[in-house]
């Protein structure tokens, strides 16, 4: 252990005496240094046990040694000790006085105990505590590999980290959801840190923060993830600064932690690969064929309903996503996978033509994940479409809906679309869109011209016989006309269109440029 004033008083070969300040006597020593200088206080760094023999010191001055022994206390020094027998044959009375007034360490070093034996001492006491330490963080690494590499993974070596460090620990996903905490109780203190968490989330790795959580908690976070990219954040809580032990503790940890989260590059890309051909197979029907390729991996996923995701980024950042500032695409892909992973789900992302693909679970946590993220971020950032439930062999009608739904959330300027609110709701908005409107105008240009001379009212005519589907007495009604003036009307529609009206498709091509005319802006 650090070696601390009670241990050198106990050193059976130095012989010292405690003459003051004998409830202090716990404060560990971080050095032994001999100064002869009325005012040491300059050369001093704090924690010291200063040895001197009064050479130049006036020690049998009241004034003098209280102004002295104050000096020593405001520096942070942790004792004196005075060699009698040299300079003066006792530790005079004068400094006695001042050393008890001030509750100050003063121990008598008997003249056969030369000074260096003291730090001799010290340093010995020093170095094996250092020993102590690292022999210590050695342990702690091979306790946290093993915890890491076991069935827990993270859970594990969250557990085994709070005990060496004798606090608490919690990891964060890059989401900012507390992923695990270890002890239990710890879960709720480090929910309060997701704001101190996304700051550090932010910064390009590696980075780290000293916070505080709750009461007389010290809280450091640091950053997990390789090539400046910050895949999670390990949170330590602990009462005190960590000492040696415990620093190679969190180290450790957060080496394993950023092997456990930061895949290799290679790996990485060959799931990319297969996710990229999953995909294509899916499109193409041939669901058998990718259950055969990737079952092993996504046979969960492809057994189960599930949901096509498309996703665009609405930024237009110039150039391709940095470490530093990650595309919109690759941090929803992050959530997405955090996300599933927290709740042990499958879940596959992959890049297409510019476009995130996003196959997971109906009704399950990475779904979820990706509705929150999207809506968070808004549709500037992102637009994501979403097919209704489905299962591996119907995928390919699933990515036709999923892409409906991409298109509605582009036009409509939202930023997260599911099918089923397509169907449910009403085709119109659909038709407020700029080219939607232009081809309305063209459609309906001749009819408005005619009107406009002030020949007839078409427009309105027209209007009024769909709406009725084509029964004239009733839109005659609605018009305040005869029907044989309406259908006059309707015949000049047919003559100016060059189209006729008992085509159900032209009949449903004019309706709808009506409406979508009706939406226009103003």
């Amino acid at each position: 252990m650090q070696p601390t004033l009670a241990s050198l008083v106990q050193h059976s070969a130095l012989k010292l005496t405690v003459l003051a300040g004998s409830d202090r006597l716990d404060a560990p020593v971080r050095w032994a240094q001999v100064s002869e200088l009325t005012d040491p206080v300059p050369y001093l760094d704090g924690g010291e046990l200063l040895l001197v023999t009064a050479m130049k010191l006036d020690a049998e001055d009241p004034a003098a040694m209280a102004a002295y022994v104050r000096r020593l206390v405001a520096a942070g020094v942790v004792g004196l000790g005075f060699a009698a027998g040299v300079n003066y044959e006792h530790v005079p009375a004068a400094l006695v006085d001042a050393a008890r007034a001030e509750d100050f360490p003063l121990l008598e070093v008997p003249r056969r105990t030369p000074f260096i034996a003291i730090t001799k001492a010290v340093s010995a006491a020093i170095a094996a505590e250092q020993y102590r330490s690292v022999t210590a963080g050695f342990e702690a690494q091979r306790e946290l590999t093993r915890a890491a590499l076991s069935a827990e993974g993270p859970a594990a070596l969250l557990a085994r980290l709070a005990t060496h460090v004798g606090g608490w620990a919690a990891l964060f996903d890059v989401s900012g959801a507390l992923v695990a905490a270890a002890p239990s109780w710890a879960a709720r203190r480090a929910a309060r840190l997701t704001a101190d968490v996304e700051r550090l989330r932010d910064r390009p790795a590696p980075a780290s923060a000293v916070v505080s959580a709750d009461g007389d908690d010290r809280v450091e976070l640091q950053s997990v993830g390789g090539s400046r990219r910050t895949r999670a954040v390990l949170a330590v809580g602990t009462d005190a600064p960590p000492g040696t032990a415990a620093r190679y503790a969190v180290n450790s940890a957060v080496a394993l932690l950023t092997l456990t989260t930061e895949r290799s590059r290679a790996l990485q890309a060959a799931e990319q690969r297969l996710g990229g051909a999953l995909v294509r197979l899916l499109r193409g029907g041939a669901a058998g064929h990718a259950h055969d390729v990737a079952g092993p991996l996504y046979g969960a996923l492809l057994d189960g309903p599930l949901r096509v995701v498309l996703a665009e980024d609405t930024t237009g950042r110039p150039g391709p996503p940095t470490p530093q500032a990650p595309g919109a695409l690759d941090a929803l892909a992050e959530v997405v996978e955090s996300g599933a992973a927290r709740r042990g789900e499958t879940v596959l992302t992959a890049a297409d033509a510019g476009r995130l693909v996003v196959l997971a679970a109906d009704g399950g946590a990475a779904l979820a994940a990706c509705a929150r993220h999207a809506r968070a971020v808004g549709e500037s950032v992102l637009a994501v479409g979403v097919s209704p439930p489905t299962v591996a062999a119907e995928a390919a009608s699933a990515f036709r809906q999923a892409e409906q739904a991409l298109s509605v959330a582009r036009r409509r300027g939202v930023p997260f679309v599911e099918h089923e609110e397509m169907a449910a709701g009403s085709v119109l908005p659909l038709l407020a869109d700029d080219a939607v409107r232009a081809f309305a105008e063209g459609a309906l240009r001749p009819l408005r011209e005619h009107d406009a001379s002030g020949r007839g009212d078409l427009v309105a005519s027209l209007r009024a016989w769909l709406s009725r589907h084509g029964q004239w007495d009733a839109a005659a009604a609605d018009l305040g006309v005869h029907r044989h003036t309406l259908r006059y009307r309707m015949r000049r529609v047919e003559e100016i269109l060059g189209r006729s009206l008992d085509d159900p498709d032209a009949r449903m091509e004019l309706w709808l440029a009506l409406k979508a005319t009706d939406t226009r802006p103003g």
